[in-house]
């Protein structure tokens, strides 16, 4: 299975559309994970329901077997630290952007958590611009 750490910005729709490139070349599924700490009023990475749709319509035709799940009042690598340790989890995907070393440094990156902690393969992915 292919995770997809998913946000509702381009950064996110990349990831998603390498994601599945990866699930049909390897022949499995995918678990998109789009989540989000709850301590906003908004979170602008959290999905709405008509882009939810939008995403499982694109899921839908493209004939891969998918899951998508949106866990509340989680940090979002924690979450997938723990996705990625089921056994049928194969590799994650996600998306990143440019920071100024100074941004990263102030604000800690999630990408970057990711890449170091997690245990099997991470594809992080930018947009094409």
């Amino acid at each position: 299975m292919i995770v997809v750490g998913y946000t509702a910005d381009q950064y996110g729709q990349a990831a998603l559309e390498h994601a599945m490139t990866e699930a049909s070349l390897r022949g499995t599924g995918l678990l998109v994970v789009n989540s989000t700490k709850g301590d906003a009023y908004v979170d602008p990475a959290f999905a709405g329901a008509p882009e939810v749709h939008d995403v499982e319509e694109r899921l839908k035709t493209s004939g891969l077997a998918y899951e998508l799940t949106q866990p509340v009042g989680v940090d979002p690598v924690d979450e997938l630290l723990t996705v990625m340790d089921r056994p049928d989890a194969e590799l994650l995907v996600i998306g990143i952007r440019h920071r100024n070393p100074v941004g990263k440094l102030l604000l800690g990156s999630v990408s970057q958590q990711l890449i170091l902690e997690c245990q099997k393969p991470v594809l992080a992915v930018k947009p094409v611009v």
